[in-house]
């Protein structure tokens, strides 16, 4: 616990407070704009899962807002990816793992620690322009429900 006076940093402020989103209402990754927008996540489907994340996105207060930003920055730039904006991509992927490396190792469900390893791996692969792309886009692993799967994550044969 911070003592009176101690500042403390981003991933700190986050770890002590309750996991709730505005209005009191806590996360649920079965049902709404979240279930929603993970199963289009699954489908591969990044504008729309984005659109779904944003509608929640717009009503959260820090640090959900900034969690879930990071989780749009992620369908968006895949959904550059697929529209061959590689450089919006990398640019999108970075600002999302910058933003998830403050959180802890699991938040609002998320197994963050799994998601920032594969943002890491399609960053390094982007940025090499030699290597092949993943196998699969980066798992969003929430807790309690069946791991989201995924086709290719090579978009050029799309």
């Amino acid at each position: 616990m911070a003592s009176a006076g101690q500042v403390l940093d981003f991933a700190d402020q986050i770890a002590l407070l309750p996991i709730a989103y505005a209005g009191g209402v806590f996360p649920d990754w079965k049902y709404g704009p979240l279930a929603e927008g993970l199963a289009c996540y699954g489908r591969e489907e990044f504008f729309l899962a984005h659109e779904h994340w944003e509608s929640l996105w717009l009503t959260l207060e820090e640090p959900e807002k900034s969690f879930l930003q990071a989780l749009i920055q992620t369908t968006a730039a895949f959904h550059h990816l697929q529209s061959g904006n590689s450089m919006g991509a990398v640019s999108l992927l970075r600002r999302a793992l910058r933003r998830l490396e403050g959180c802890p190792a699991r938040f609002g469900g998320i197994d963050v620690t799994s998601l920032c390893t594969g943002i890491s791996a399609w960053l390094r692969a982007l940025e090499s322009g030699a290597a092949p792309l993943p196998a699969t886009y980066p798992a969003i692993c929430v807790a309690g429900l069946p791991s989201v799967s995924f086709g290719s994550g090579d978009t050029r044969s799309r």
